[in-house]
């Protein structure tokens, strides 16, 4: 009786997307089934398809900064940031380092 419920589920209740620049039209229809949905420090995060932990770093702007990251609780070793293929539940926490004195 109410159509109040069906455009409620067809809003996009993510914050964005990242990685888009590779599977190009990311919005496009018929390419939901590729995103991959993540929480990245606590925030729900969609990307555009699968990556691994270097490319969520690079699509962050957080290259080359001083991090340290883990997946599901687990540490990953910065030389494995490239191989770790990130998958649809993964929770991802970032810290990077601060200095001081």
């Amino acid at each position: 009786m109410s159509d109040a419920s069906t455009d409620s589920r067809n809003a996009d209740p993510t914050p964005g997307l990242v990685g888009a620049n590779v599977s190009g039209a990311a919005g496009a229809a018929g390419q939901d089934s590729k995103r991959v949905e993540v929480v990245v420090n606590g925030d729900v995060t969609i990307l555009a398809h699968t990556c691994s932990v270097a490319d969520l770093l690079a699509s962050l702007e957080m290259s080359g900064r001083r991090v340290a990251v883990a997946v599901n609780r687990d540490i990953v070793v910065r030389s494995s940031y490239p191989e770790v293929q990130l998958a649809s539940g993964d929770r991802i926490e970032i810290l990077e380092a601060v200095g001081g004195g």
